[in-house]
């Protein structure tokens, strides 16, 4: 059987007041925890659900604190009766079936999930002023090639037509010269001389 210890200090905060909080999982907290930077104390303050308590109001009872940070589940654990806790207070209560909330990772999780799924795909990236001009660089250089490659095709596709349009040329007037050469020549017409009288001497004609 335990016996209550009197006369004996636990923790330096009021133990009382933190017992009379009846903090409980379901309960969305705020922590004001104490930290030590470079010799100097500041409050840090850090709110979430209680996800689970332990060991009751005895003097090694802890809470659970879970909070999502920038997209990323964050969870610490804090002692009941820690001095490092300057302030604690309850924001507001929710009526749970459960002592302990762990199924809350997995649900997130699954949302997360699901949220993924209805995400699109985009290409956007963060890049220092050198790499940005490095890409404009091999952008414009790539440009530049395609511009050099489309002109050398211009140009040889009109060569090629020039081409084609001289060897049309030359195989016309080669068939041209050819229709002249096999064309017959037309005959020589000679006129024949009419034949010439002879003249009969006058005495003959005497006779």
């Amino acid at each position: 059987m335990k016996t209550a210890v009197t006369g004996v200090t636990i923790s330096p905060v009021n133990m009382n007041e933190r017992k009379e909080l009846g903090l409980r999982p379901g309960d969305t907290v705020r922590v004001h925890q104490k930290i030590q930077d470079k010799g100097k104390t500041r409050i840090q303050i850090f709110e979430g659900l209680v996800l689970a308590r332990k060991h009751g109001d005895e003097a090694g009872a802890t809470f659970t604190v879970r909070k999502v940070a920038s997209g990323v589940g964050v969870e610490k654990i804090y002692p009941l009766y820690s001095p490092l806790i300057d302030k604690l207070e309850i924001v507001k209560r929710a009526k749970v079936r459960r002592a302990k909330l762990y199924y809350i990772r997995e649900k997130v999780a699954r949302e997360i999930k699901r949220q993924m799924r209805r995400m699109t795909m985009i290409g956007s990236s963060t890049e220092s002023e050198t790499e940005s001009a490095i890409r404009a660089a091999a952008e414009a250089k790539a440009l530049e090639e395609a511009e050099l490659k489309s002109k050398e095709e211009a140009a040889a596709a009109e060569a090629e037509a020039a081409a084609k349009i001289a060897e049309a040329e030359a195989a016309a007037k080669a068939e041209a010269e050819a229709a002249v050469v096999e064309t017959p020549a037309e005959p020589e017409v000679v006129a024949e001389a009419a034949p010439v009288a002879e003249e009969v001497p006058a005495e003959e004609k005497k006779d």
